[in-house]
């Protein structure tokens, strides 16, 4: 029996883990954020109604479960507002459920300004972020002029903090990116205005999650975007802005690695990954098409279509390693269903990819929900996975519902 579980992407995001954590959230009593922004998105499928959240924890969909923003992401408060109204005009009630850490930084609208900028301003060799703010917003922490949520609470103090914050980016917007720049009086009184709105949502996260754990709760910590976008340990400079394995859970909560039971990789059965960078086992084939078609493979919070690929089973091991995963959930098996031949990256000769292949079942497998019903040749190709990166697959997603999964490990 677990009581606290980390959910982490192993590959390069958008592996399906808000409907995994959506899953496990049904005997859980809370899920906490602890990196990235609204750039995430998770799309959760529940009796055939579609829901995306960016900032939210994929937890508010049960009703007794309590969702933390932790310290480690940075917040868009305009955008955490659009997701709120949409969740409730689906009638979904977020009152006395939704928590945010008061040292949470915030993106500002000059964040977003300086992101896009530098995107144009760097042509084909951008790369390739939502332009959301999130990378300046964490430059703006690391550096120590950034604004946290808790410093909202102090009037003066925040214009002062705001003001020295504007002078510096408005001097780079004007004189180096030919962009407008920011008034000082309009941001600040917006910024008053929203912390009315959100003053009775912030809490001391640490204390919080500590307090649920001596009450023997059930936690469970959600990552965004994948481990392989790691700003230390991914596909640098082709990376997110935040630490996405496992260390970024402690950085951003504050809770002790002590209380992590169990560690979840959540890996696609093929690969993809949005925006620029490195793949080695990419496909421009029918088969890619394929995968895309099938798989949906258009990102949650962009729109952008992702790049598709066979399994890349030497950058999961990697990932593995640095995460000391105790188990996996692979996702989307199912889309494998239609093809003839299957490939897996088995090692790296000359910076070119070895492939092992695979006979294709040629079978809908979405409804089966025990692993001995599988067909012959998935059971193969799932035990080949499993047997090269030394760690059992617990779960298999073989379908976007919430029902549609075989569960060979319940953690709770």
């Amino acid at each position: 029996m677990k009581n606290s579980i980390a959910i982490l992407g192993a590959q390069w995001g958008d592996e399906g883990k808000g409907k995994i954590v959506d899953l496990l959230t049904e005997k859980s009593d809370a899920v906490v954020r602890f990196q990235g922004g609204h750039n995430a998105g998770h799309t959760l499928v529940v009796d055939n109604k579609t829901t995306i959240l960016h900032l939210v924890p994929s937890g508010i969909l049960h009703e007794h479960v309590k969702c933390i923003i932790g310290n480690g992401v940075v917040l868009s408060i305009d955008a955490l507002s659009e997701e709120l109204e949409v969740l409730r005009n689906n009638e979904i009630n977020t009152s006395n459920r939704l928590f945010i850490s008061d040292n949470c930084p915030l993106i500002l609208p000059v964040h977003i300004a300086l992101d896009q900028a530098r995107e144009i301003k760097k042509g084909k060799s951008k790369i390739g972020t939502t332009g959301r703010g999130i990378g300046p917003a964490y430059e703006d922490k690391v550096s120590r002029r950034g604004i946290r949520l808790g410093d909202l609470r102090n009037e003066k103090e925040l214009f002062s903090k705001l003001n020295e914050l504007l002078e510096y980016h408005n001097f780079i917007l004007k004189n180096y990116y030919n962009c407008e720049i920011f008034n000082v009086d309009k941001m600040y009184e917006k910024l008053l205005s929203q912390y009315q709105d959100y003053k009775d949502y912030i809490i001391d996260a640490p204390s919080f999650i500590e307090s649920l754990f001596k009450d023997g709760k059930k936690v469970i910590f959600e990552g965004a975007q994948g481990s392989l976008l790691d700003i230390d340990h991914g596909t640098y400079p082709f990376v997110t802005s935040s630490n996405t394995t496992i260390g970024g859970i402690f950085t951003g909560t504050g809770i002790s690695p002590k209380n992590i039971d169990y560690t979840l990789a959540i890996v696609k059965a093929y690969t993809t990954r949005v925006g620029s960078g490195p793949f080695m086992t990419e496909l421009f084939d029918k088969n890619g098409k394929i995968l895309s078609e099938k798989g949906h493979e258009f990102g949650a919070t962009t729109g952008r279509e992702r790049r598709c690929g066979w399994l890349d089973l030497v950058a999961l091991k990697r990932s593995i390693e640095i995460n000391g995963f105790s188990g996996i959930c692979l996702t989307k098996l199912d889309v494998l269903d239609s093809l003839d031949k299957i490939q897996v990256c088995i090692e790296y000769k000359n910076d070119t990819p070895v492939y092992k292949e695979y006979k294709g079942w040629k079978r809908d497998i979405s409804k089966i929900k025990n692993f001995d019903d599988l067909p012959e040749n998935t059971k193969i190709y799932v035990k080949d996975i499993e047997d090269y990166l030394k760690t059992p697959i617990d779960i298999i997603s073989n379908g976007p519902g919430r029902e549609e999964n075989i569960i060979m490990n319940n953690f709770f």
